[in-house]
């Protein structure tokens, strides 16, 4: 009888895009790096991102039971679980049964909330898609939303300054959903970018960094995917967001010096080899 399980294995549930780097295309190799196995599950496949002004689309819905049902004839043993783009309820109810499926006692399952952004949704989401993605959260150990993420998922109205104590009220909010460790990124701070590094039972803490550049496609899906993986390897949640950050500030940097357009990423590839 073959094992499939020798190895970790972090299940990985997102869109494919061709080009753009974002997603699949980078998480896939981010957790390779950080010696696990991804298994990617996608939830559509486009040549490029939809931050282009064409782009081909092919939705994976009615496909993606199908991952599921070989994947439990193979006796696959996940990890962790690490969901993010979901275009659809049906989608999200998927995911619900994938990880009623997969999840076992020592399974960390990562939720990055792919909504929206600067206060708006995503053109793709309605207010019914983002009440049925709140579905997901009982399921959660780890939590990655942006503010406006944060915002949507507790009904809280968005705004541009907030006091460290109403952004610890949030996370707190969240935690009581259902992720005992909850960071969210991307807080304006003045010169500085933060994340709220917020674990249960814990005291909550800032994390700041200079900004360098603007908003690229794919830094969410890079953070993210660094996180799943340290999680999988048993590192401590506040090192891994720096560890994050860092490596995401670090790719800005980069592809500011290649002058890489903002619709392409970050040139992640150049710094893979100072993951660990």
């Amino acid at each position: 009888m073959k094992n499939h399980n020798n190895q970790k294995k972090i299940a990985l549930i997102n869109d494919l895009s061709g080009f753009g780097r974002c997603s699949i295309a980078v998480e896939l190799p981010i957790i390779s790096t950080m010696k696990v196995q991804c298994c990617p599950l996608p939830t559509s496949i486009l040549t490029n991102h939809t931050g282009f002004d064409s782009f081909f689309f092919d939705d994976y819905t009615e496909k993606m039971p199908h991952f599921k049902e070989e994947w439990e004839k193979l006796g696959l043993k996940f990890n962790g679980i690490c969901t993010g783009f979901l275009g659809s309820k049906k989608q999200i109810d998927l995911v619900i049964d994938f990880i009623r499926c997969f999840k076992k006692k020592n399974t960390c399952v990562i939720i990055d909330p792919v909504m929206g952004d600067y206060g708006a949704l995503y053109p793709t989401y309605s207010a019914a898609t983002c009440k049925r993605m709140r579905k997901l959260l009982p399921y959660a150990d780890i939590l990655t939303p942006n503010l406006t993420e944060a915002c949507i998922l507790t009904d809280t109205p968005y705004k541009e300054k907030w006091k460290k104590k109403e952004l610890i009220a949030l996370a707190g909010a969240l935690s009581l959903k259902g992720p005992k460790k909850v960071v969210i990124t991307g807080i304006p701070q003045g010169k500085f970018i933060a994340n709220l590094c917020y674990e249960a039972g814990k005291e909550a803490h800032f994390l700041r960094t200079f900004k360098v550049g603007t908003q690229r496609s794919g830094t969410g899906d890079i953070f993210c995917s660094i996180i799943a993986a340290d999680a999988v390897n048993g590192v401590a949640f506040d090192a891994s967001v720096k560890k994050a950050s860092r490596f995401v500030k670090n790719c800005i940097r980069r592809s500011i010096e290649l002058e890489i357009p903002l619709t392409d990423g970050v040139c992640f590839e150049e710094l893979l080899h100072t993951l660990r």
